[in-house]
């Protein structure tokens, strides 16, 4: 994808980061509202499960290839497990430490994962080395959730 194109997709990106910053409240209310954690889990989840049976059912092609499924990872299924760790922790905690600080410290500890997985060129992701002025970006960011989170 060339970067005139790529360009495009960021207004798209902000909005699912903003959407994403929404979730973890939400979903605490829900915990609240419906007491047991891992009940409003399952409606969270069970919400989502629905909605892609829909989108599939109106779009079914492509379909997966035999290709495709031989030389998937075997980690690769796993991202929606790692995902509803994250949901299920905002489920859990952000009424007790706040939105602000909840978002900051995923956000850092999402990036700072993300860093070492372009570096590395872990789960298949083109190597992206590690510069100077992205470790900078780094400190620079985990000094700002430092000061989201105690003040």
């Amino acid at each position: 994808m060339s970067s005139i194109s790529a360009f495009w997709l960021y207004p798209i990106i902000v909005v699912a980061g903003l959407l994403q910053a929404m979730g973890p409240p939400m979903n605490g209310a829900l915990r609240t509202s419906l007491i047991n954690p891992w009940v409003a889990t399952l409606v969270s989840f069970g919400l989502i499960v629905a909605l892609f049976i829909i989108v599939t059912a109106v779009f079914p092609r492509p379909l997966p290839t035999a290709e495709g499924l031989e030389k998937m990872p075997w980690w690769a299924p796993l991202g929606g497990i790692v995902g509803a760790i994250a949901v299920v922790t905002g489920l859990l905690f952000v009424d007790k430490v706040g939105a602000g600080p909840f978002a900051a410290m995923t956000v850092s500890a999402n990036l700072i994962a993300s860093v070492a997985i372009d570096h590395f060129g872990w789960l298949n992701v083109p190597e992206h080395a590690l510069s100077p002025l992205r470790a900078l970006g780094v400190v620079v960011l985990v000094a700002g959730v430092a000061l989201i989170t105690m003040f």
